[in-house]
């Protein structure tokens, strides 16, 4: 059996691919509650604290809040593997 030789670069391009395959379907439900709202998230965060009784609104507001998150940190970690922190490779 032959040797399997990946180079850092050809490793970084799969994580970072393997993370935007995680991140399109957490985006589109992002743009589902933008269009349900009319609002990109730092506006409707403020229009929930102006309601705070309306609990459809909190549920859709702390699902959205987790997706936001979520992106961020898929954001985070592919500027990680492209400026090189965090990347090791072990046996």
């Amino acid at each position: 059996m032959g040797t399997l030789e990946i180079s850092m670069d050809e490793f970084k391009e799969y994580k970072k691919l393997k993370l935007i395959s995680e991140m399109a379907p957490i985006k589109e439900r992002i743009k589902l509650f933008e269009n349900k709202y009319d609002a990109n998230f730092k506006n409707f965060e403020k229009k929930i604290k102006q309601h705070p009784e309306d609990f459809e609104l909190w549920d859709d507001y702390i699902e959205w809040k987790a997706y936001q998150n979520k992106f961020e940190d898929i954001k985070d970690k592919i500027g990680g593997i492209k400026s090189g922190k965090d990347t090791t490779i072990t046996k």
